[in-house]
């Protein structure tokens, strides 16, 4: 479990995550009566994504994500051959679906994320031969 404290319009929560919860919320306390910071804590730590899930050897040409989301969904397969402009992964950020596309033809080689890992912008998706 992690804590966080957070401070919204002047009120603070203490906040605490548990890690690898599927359902439900976490717990919030009560805001707390305090005086207003005058430096902000430093924020939470960023998502990392996760290790190589179904990769073989790593192609030369990276896809990777123009934002930061969730993987909604992996549409290609290593192995598989594609075309430019093919959808290899669907990111879900802000609810929208973003298609992510090859951006030359060629054969996955790797696909680096599964679906629900959180991603940050640039973070590599699959790679291409």
């Amino acid at each position: 479990m992690k804590n966080y404290t957070i401070t919204v319009n002047g009120n603070v929560y203490d906040v605490v995550v548990e890690e690898g919860a599927t359902t439900g919320a976490a717990p919030v306390a009560a805001p707390k009566a305090v005086a207003p910071v005058a430096a902000p804590k430093a924020a939470a730590p960023a998502p990392v994504a996760a290790a190589p899930k179904a990769s073989g050897a790593a192609g030369s040409v990276k896809i990777e994500a123009g934002a930061a989301g969730k993987i909604f969904k992996v549409e290609a397969a290593v192995g598989q051959t594609v075309k430019a402009g093919d959808t290899v992964v669907i990111l879900e950020a802000m609810k929208m679906e973003i298609p992510v596309v090859a951006p030359q033809a060629g054969t996955v080689a790797s696909v680096d994320v599964s679906v629900g890992d959180a991603v940050e912008a640039g973070a590599l998706l699959a790679t291409l031969n």
